[in-house]
Formats: structure tokens, sequence, C-alpha cells
């Protein structure tokens, strides 16, 4: 028997349980460990919905409040899922989105650098004037400075407004 055979055949066997129980950490959805997430681009409130939706909690709370004051704040709104996060936009452009990650949920402004107060966090890879927070609960979700920073980025031409 060649070499190859052999190593078909150990692949062939199936595998033995043994009596020792193996603790497995819980896996979490791609959305939460930093990496791309599965969730795949498509314009619309549905696909938002669903990539929330897919959420654990806290953040799936969290993420609920920040599109439920989105759609207060901001009238005609529009929403999408873009490399695994959703984004928020009005007019032509879009303002901010909202990701999921293990511990926390970011909340990232496209010019948030522009903004009064400028967001605390500046993310890595997402621009260089992009800014924002990240939210660990329900308590660090600040209705008023959020809505105030959306109505600031969405009146951005070329941002969130209408381009002149």
């Amino acid at each position: 028997m060649t070499s190859g055979e052999i190593g078909k055949r150990e692949a062939q066997k199936p595998a033995t349980r043994t009596g020792a129980r193996v603790d497995v950490a819980p896996t979490l959805p791609e959305a939460m460990t930093g990496r791309a997430s599965p969730a795949k681009a498509a314009v619309g409130d549905k696909p938002v919905f669903a990539y929330i939706a897919s959420l654990p909690q806290p953040q799936r709370g969290i993420a609920e409040a920040v599109d439920a004051l989105a759609a207060k704040t901001l009238p005609g709104l529009r929403r999408s899922v873009k490399w695994g996060m959703s984004f928020y936009g009005v007019g032509d452009g879009w303002c901010f989105s909202c990701g999921g990650f293990a511990g926390h949920v970011k909340l990232m402004f496209v010019n948030g650098a522009a903004l009064e107060p400028v967001p605390p966090v500046t993310p890595v890879g997402m621009g260089r004037s992009t800014r924002g927070v990240e939210l660990k609960s329900m308590d660090d979700v600040d209705e008023r400075q959020i809505a105030a920073w959306m109505k600031q980025v969405a009146s951005v031409p070329g941002v969130g407004g209408k381009k002149r």
C-alpha cells in the first residue's frame, strides 16, 4: 500500500469519541469578531433589519435603539448593509454606520472630525476624518448627543445633504 492510500484510508475512518469532555467556547457570529461579517451588501430596510436581528444581546438592543433614533431624527432616511455593517444616509450620501462587535457596537460618523463635539473614537481603516463612539450598553446611548451628531453629519453636502 502506498502512503497516499494509507492517508485516504485513515481519512475514511470515523472519528472515535473519548470519555473526556472538551469545553468549547461559544463561537461568535462573524460580525462580532472584527473580521468581515457574512451580512451581504444590500440596499434597503429589510437587509439592515435582518443584520440587526442577527446580533446577540446587548448589541442587538443597542443597534435597534440607534436605528430607531435615526428613523426619528432624519426625515428621508435610507438604509443599507455595506462591509458587514448597517449604513445610514439621507439625500445622496451615507452619513454614518453602526456595527456589532464583541463587547460593543461601533457608531461611526463619516466626516465625524468636523462634528461638535468631536466623537471620541478614531477607528482604524475607516477614513482619516471618521469619528464615532463605542457603545457597550444601553446606558452608553446618549440619545440627545447622538441625534445632534446625526443631524450635523446629515446636513453636510455630499455626505448626507444635497450636493450644491
